[in-house]
């Protein structure tokens, strides 16, 4: 049985027409794109029909909220045809489960039935220069000046960041807050005098999608956009949310490892050495083996923690397991199919090389894997172990 398979018959429709939209539309263009760093605005109209902005919007505010499993198996088919296109969403999903689960009234009428069409694209904004994956240090402060916040800071990594009109906005409304986290909150901010998107910094891979860097010298935010209406629950609220960012990140390196592991193994059936096809090699064969074997665990790996999350159960565990060994598993499986390729697998003229060059984000991205060892080990620790 198919992963498909275990879905409803109408989620079964949405991830088969993500796939269609992908072979027909992404492929064809996306190697010109990447390889001009273009970004795709014709593709993102395309999933903006699609609804792929909505699915994490209730249909109260014009979404076609999916399950989980479905939500993880969309975001390997985007990433299977170009891994920025499902960055262009990630986030903006994480923002509308911050909106479902925590905004206020208002805040959600205001902004989810917009989220849902893609007329208003969200983002996160939590890594500061000098903080890394050590949220709680971060430096970016919001003073409370009468109906308004004032905010003065930095940010830095911020995918979508210039295209985006909404930003929730990880920052200190209580600096002297003992223990730190206390004093972080959620802006839900909107680009204005104060908000500067200094530069795109140049990447290895991730291409077409912008990632900046972002300066706050005064930036009035409404008071009424404080995530939730209360100051100092801000990191618990993000902490939630990176559930749901890590388990996109690790669907996105399913997509990649998926590509790379269908174009190894077209290319080992294709190319003969020695008066056979590469793949009757022992050594390719392995190979191929070794990956679709990994990329099978990764994927049920990731399928469990959403099923997990469905059930409403936390998560942090489960979707950090997920995202380490998909992730790892990706880079293994990149590498893996430059090795078959051979040659070929260093050109631009093969898609092998961007799926190398995308994996490591997968790596570093969403919390890095040294961090997500930590959550699992903590975790282990506080529940006892594994449940059987």
């Amino acid at each position: 049985m198919s992963a498909l398979d275990t879905l409803p018959a109408e989620e079964r429709l949405v991830v088969t027409t993500v796939r269609d939209f992908v072979d027909e539309q992404v492929k064809p263009v996306v190697r010109e794109l990447e390889h001009s760093d273009t970004y795709p605005d014709a593709l993102i109209e395309g999933m903006k029909e699609l609804g792929v902005f909505g699915l994490a919007v209730p249909e109260e505010f014009g979404g076609t909220p999916v399950s989980t499993s479905c939500y993880v198996l969309v975001t390997e088919e985007l990433a299977r045809g170009w891994m920025s296109l499902a960055g262009a969403m990630g986030g903006h999903t994480v923002v509308a489960k911050l909106l479902v689960h925590y905004g206020t009234a208002a805040q959600r009428s205001h902004w989810l039935p917009r989220m849902a069409t893609g007329e208003v694209r969200a983002t996160m904004a939590l890594t500061e220069p000098e903080g890394g994956s050590d949220l709680q240090a971060l430096r970016t402060v919001a003073r409370r000046d009468g109906d308004a916040y004032v905010v003065d800071g930095a940010k830095t990594w911020i995918t979508n960041s210039r295209r985006s009109q909404l930003i929730a906005l990880l920052c200190k409304t209580d600096p002297a807050a003992e223990p730190r986290h206390r004093g972080i909150s959620v802006l839900l901010a909107e680009h204005g005098p104060g908000l500067t998107v200094s530069r795109d910094l140049p990447k290895l891979g991730y291409k077409g999608v912008e990632s900046c860097e972002l300066s706050f010298d005064g930036l009035r935010v409404p008071a009424d956009a404080l995530l939730g209406g209360i100051e100092g629950r801000g990191f618990g609220q993000m902490m939630k949310g990176l559930e749901t960012g890590r388990l996109q990140v690790a669907a996105r390196a399913l997509g990649v490892g998926r590509a790379a592991f269908e174009d190894a193994l077209r290319y080992a059936q294709e190319r003969e050495s020695f008066g056979v096809p590469i793949w009757q090699h022992q050594s390719i064969g392995n190979y191929l083996a070794d990956m679709a074997t990994s990329l099978s665990a990764a994927r049920q790996l990731t399928l469990h923690a959403a099923r997990e999350a469905d059930a409403g159960r936390r998560v942090d565990m489960e979707a950090g397991m997920a995202k380490l060994f998909a992730s790892e598993t990706a880079m293994r499986i990149t590498l893996d199919a430059v090795r078959i390729h051979g040659g070929h697998g260093y050109s631009t003229e093969f898609d092998v090389e961007r799926y190398f060059r995308d994996a490591p984000l997968m790596i570093v991205g969403e919390g890095t894997n040294e961090i997500q060892r930590n959550v699992i080990a903590r975790q282990l620790v506080a529940r006892g172990g594994l449940d059987a």
